[in-house]
């Protein structure tokens, strides 16, 4: 073999060229590699409010936006879960800048209607704030307004009034179709202000219910999809609609309703949830599946996946995940679980693909379904506390290869291919003639292989366990052609006079990338891990992964020509590069945690963004640029040899500021409720014979549920007026409905009867909605007592029974059973041994907190009197030091106020920590200036970190902490240990705007 008198770089002998040179694809190559066509055009550039009117179309590849392809790379975040509109714009750019072009939000309908016909969109419910943040920040909207949505939240989004009425849900009931479209209406008379196709925003897609397979076979389902088709088109949105269908079923497919002769605009999509023990199913294109298995069932829509798991939720007790949480989501769930799913949805013909959740987020207040605790985390690649993970690396590469890479937008099966130890997919694009392969490793050990490519190449390739790798053949590098290489393109792009292309792979690998170059090409080595050789017209590049940061190679012929740069990185340091178009050509920016925005103005190019640690800072881009300036400042630079601007020092990375610890706590017991005495004279009466709830009402007594009486989130109490002789009473019966870990506590005239909860749920039993039983309380305890009363006493007719039921919120009613109006609260009472006569009273919620919303708050006393609001008096408590060790049953509460100093332009995420013995049985609602946070139960858990989202914490400024603990009485209980923690600190983040938080 005959080498160029530059045949490689010295870098460590002969071990830089751990490759073979043989197969050249010379005359033997087969014609389709030859061919060359006109290539695929770019993608269309981000979207925002432009004015201009669009168009979105689609063939059987992919959407077709004002006529150019386009591959949704889209991760799920739900606003609701994020109580803090500057934090929206926080996760929207972090998305962006990892490769994300689109976002998926739900529209929760129990989020915005406190009563039928109100409706509230201001504060941290500003829909329109949220869709114009998202155009400035460049990404499109996947728009999915329900009425139903499940999402792990109370009835699956329903509002908690429509349990009370009637009509069935989810069904051409008027009753409920009435109030649906009271809610579309007022949703869509926000959205069609943000549309994409108007240039007024950046709605690309919208989704008409979730996940429904009820009446399928009968005619009620698709009049009932046809009506809400309709009255979306009626309220004037033309985008294209959807349905999230649930699993591969080949349900509501075009023409499966009626659409009112509208054609065209419908797309068919389906969501996928597999199990990381499982190897990852072929969704219907190019494996099994057939006239119903996934998008075979619609073959002239493209490829849809309104939901991909990038995570799993964790119920109470963490059943899920061993109780380890939502880190072992995150470990199972891995970037290599990742790889090797989103790698096979690709190669089976999916270009328009939502990872959910890419942020979880917090469901906050009363708005967890049963079957969660207050952390959504959901081991998503964007933590809880905003902190970019590992797990955005696949994300990151992938989105912007979808973007930057045009070939992926038009995909067909390519001939079958053969890799020993491997599942091997073939495509190719028959515009560009690029071939993709994606090699996947479904054992348990590492696996070594040779793959034959459609030009004759051997590439030996190694695949670890579990997981894939994507490699490509016959990609333009601007003006070069990719012969093949071993590790995945992030991106191809041209920065001034330069193309750049940029591959990576795992930490440690070492990339062999040939490069068709038909006369020898001058090849210098930037940095000193790289190697090459050239020969029979293509040259050969080695490059260790990880080993010293970016490795650049840079090939050129001579002055006249386009030089291309090639850059080398593993995972970790393919997070540091952004690339971002401007007005005067693309940036590439290479050294920060996080580049948010680039502007090139005159010779300047101005970047924002975050760093984490210290950082050096590389830029290249257009012609002419002389200086950067990084968050305002200026950056000292020199130019390199690729005319990058290079930062002479670091940038400093972010202070961590140590949170202060929680001192000053003042004590007050409550639950005056469970006195004999307490007026209850203003709580409604509970004398209703009939109900709308699908649990049966017992024949001859009131209705007792809760729902009924208009409260329907958090804590409700009961009193009972029980009139009669209770001297032979040996027992009261208490039968309630609650969702998981729901509990209650009741009183006899004032002293305790007993307490009764919900067991933690198994494997098994995690899902189940409606939780039912019947709490038996004994009054011997009473009886001794009694005997040391006066005659009088014993003798007195008229009791008083107070019971408090912790609820637990709605069935999600996945299966379209109206399960969400399962009773809530006590369903009966009766006496054994006695029979008495009982009236009843009920008081939860009061009024809705009118800025935090009707899921704030319950029926606690101390939430009735506003205890938990930072303008609360209570100088009157008695002080108290943490940690607790108290007896009894009942409520008690802790207040505490803390500063925070936080210097500006750091952006610090703060939680607050709760431990203590698991054996001992209580529980906390947590309000940060008077906003609900979550619920901490001591003995179940598995979270005992509760995400403080900024905006609600000030983080320069005074706070106000307030503990509501309930007891069972069946332990000691505490607070145990109650502290601040930082999650994470970076210096740069968002301009962050105070939430309202008013004190009375």
């Amino acid at each position: 073999m005959a080498l160029s008198r530059r045949t490689f770089s010295a870098l460590a002998g002969s071990t830089a060229l751990g490759f073979a040179l043989g197969g050249s694809g010379g005359p033997g190559a087969p014609a389709a590699y030859a061919a060359r066509s006109v290539p695929t055009g770019p993608a269309p550039a981000p979207p925002h409010a432009d004015g201009q009117r669009h168009t979105i179309g689609h063939d059987h590849h992919s959407l077709l936006v004002d006529g150019r392809r386009l591959v949704v790379w889209s991760g799920e975040l739900h606003p609701f879960r994020l109580p803090s509109p500057s934090l929206w714009r926080d996760v929207l750019e972090k998305m962006r800048a990892h490769g994300y072009n689109t976002v998926s939000i739900y529209v929760a309908w129990n989020y915005h209607s406190p009563a039928p016909g109100r409706y509230d969109f201001t504060g941290v419910r500003d829909l329109d704030l949220f869709l114009r943040t998202a155009a400035e920040t460049g990404l499109y909207v996947i728009l999915r307004p329900g009425p139903y949505i499940n999402a792990e939240v109370d009835a699956g989004g329903f509002p908690g009034w429509l349990t009370a009425t009637e009509g069935a849900a989810r069904s051409t009931d008027p009753t409920y179709l009435g109030h649906v479209d009271e809610w579309l209406t007022a949703v869509n008379g926000i959205v069609r202000r943000h549309q994409y196709t108007d240039g007024a925003g950046s709605v690309l897609l919208y989704q008409i219910e979730n996940e429904y397979d009820g009446h399928v076979a009968d005619p009620t389902g698709p009049a009932y999809m046809s009506h809400l088709y309709r009255k979306v088109r009626a309220d004037g949105i033309d985008v294209p609609l959807f349905h999230n269908d649930k699993g591969r079923n080949g349900y509501w497919i075009p023409g499966s309703f009626d659409t009112g002769g509208e054609t065209g605009k419908w797309l068919y999509g389906f969501d996928g949830y597999p199990s990381p023990s499982q190897p990852p199913p072929d969704w219907g294109d190019f494996g099994i599946g057939g006239l119903k298995g996934g998008a075979t069932a619609s073959p002239r829509t493209p490829g849809f996946v309104p939901e991909f798991g990038g995570g799993w939720f964790d119920p109470w007790g963490g059943v899920e995940f061993g109780g380890k949480g939502y880190a072992e989501s995150r470990r199972t769930r891995d970037a290599a679980y990742e790889r090797r799913f989103y790698l096979t949805n690709l190669a089976n013909g999916l270009t328009l693909h939502n990872v959910y959740m890419t942020f979880g987020g917090t469901t906050w207040g009363w708005l967890p379904a049963p079957v969660v605790y207050t952390s959504y985390d959901y081991g998503a690649a964007i933590d809880e506390a905003r902190n970019v993970t590992p797990k955005i690396a696949p994300m990151h590469q992938l989105g912007h290869l979808l973007q930057r890479v045009p070939d992926f937008a038009k995909l067909d099966r390519a001939a079958d291919v053969h890799v020993t130890g491997l599942k091997a997919y073939h495509l190719t694009n028959p515009d560009t003639q690029a071939h993709v392969y994606v090699l996947r490793n479904d054992g348990a050990d590492e696996v070594t292989s040779t793959l034959r490519t459609a030009a004759g190449d051997d590439v030996e390739l190694t695949v670890p366990a579990h997981d894939a790798r994507l490699v490509t053949t016959g990609l333009s590098l601007g003006k070069r052609k990719l012969r093949y290489c071993t590790a995945q393109p992030m991106f191809v792009l041209t920065a001034g006079r330069y193309d750049v292309a940029l591959f990576t792979g795992r930490y440690g690998e070492m990339a062999h990338l040939v490069l068709e170059c038909p006369s020898e090409p001058f090849v210098q080595r930037l940095d000193a891990e790289a190697a090459w050789v050239y020969d029979q017209d293509v040259l050969h590049v080695t490059a260790p992964l990880g080993q010293g940061g970016l490795t650049r190679v840079l090939v050129q012929r001579g002055e006249s020509d386009t030089p291309l740069l090639l850059l080398f990185a593993d995972d970790a340091t393919s997070l540091r590069l952004f690339p971002r178009d401007t007005p005067s050509g693309t940036v590439l920016v290479y050294g920060p945690a996080l580049l948010r925005h680039a502007k090139v103005s005159g010779s300047v190019v101005q970047l924002t963004g975050d760093t984490v640690g210290p950082t050096g800072l590389e830029v290249w881009g257009p012609r002419g640029i002389t200086s950067v300036t990084w968050n305002g400042q200026p950056v000292q630079t020199r130019v390199s040899l690729s005319e990058s601007l290079v930062a002479l020092a670091d940038m400093p990375g972010a202070p961590r500021p140590a949170p202060p610890a929680l001192t000053g706590w003042r004590r007050k017991t409550e639950n005056p409720e469970s006195a004999a005495g307490f007026d209850d004279s203003a709580w409604t009466v509970a004398d209703k014979v009939t109900s709308f709830s699908t649990t049966a009402v017992p024949a001859d007594r009131p209705v007792l549920f809760a729902d009924d009486y208009g409260f329907h989130y958090g804590d409700v109490w009961y009193r009972g007026r029980v009139e009669g002789d209770l001297s032979d009473l040996e027992s009261v019966s208490l039968s309630y409905s609650t969702g998981t870990q729901g509990m209650l506590m009741a009183w006899l005239d004032g002293e305790p009867l007993g307490s009764h909860r919900m067991p933690v749920p198994d494997a098994k039993t995690v899902r189940k909605g409606t939780w039912a039983a019947t709490a038996e309380l004994s009054v011997a305890e009473l009886h001794l007592k009694k005997q040391a009363r006066t005659q009088t006493e014993r003798e007195r007719r008229s009791h008083v029974l107070s019971v408090l039921v912790r609820r637990m919120q709605h069935d999600m009613d996945g299966g379209s059973l109206d399960t969400h109006k399962a009773a809530r609260g006590l369903t009966a009472v009766s006496f054994k041994g006695a029979s008495p006569k009982a009236s009843w009273r009920i008081q939860g919620a009061t009024a809705p907190d009118p800025v935090r919303g009707p899921m704030n708050n319950g029926g606690l006393y101390g939430e009735r009197k506003g205890w938990h609001l930072p303008g609360f008096a209570d100088g009157g408590w008695e002080t108290a030091v943490l940690p607790r060790a108290d007896q009894g049953m009942g409520v008690t509460w802790y207040r505490t106020g803390f500063r925070l100093s936080v210097s500006a332009g750091v952006d610090a995420s703060v939680g607050l920590v709760l431990e203590d013995d698991p054996a001992r049985a209580y529980r906390v609602q947590i309000f940060l200036n008077g906003w609900n946070l979550g619920q901490y139960v001591n003995d179940v858990g598995p979270q005992h970190t509760f995400v403080l989202p900024s905006g609600i914490l000030r983080t320069r400024g005074e706070n106000t902490l307030a503990l509501a603990v309930l007891s069972d009485g069946t332990s000691e209980f505490g607070p145990g240990v109650v502290r601040l923690e930082l999650l994470g600190s970076a210096a740069g983040g968002v301009p962050l705007a105070s939430v309202d938080s008013p004190g009375r």
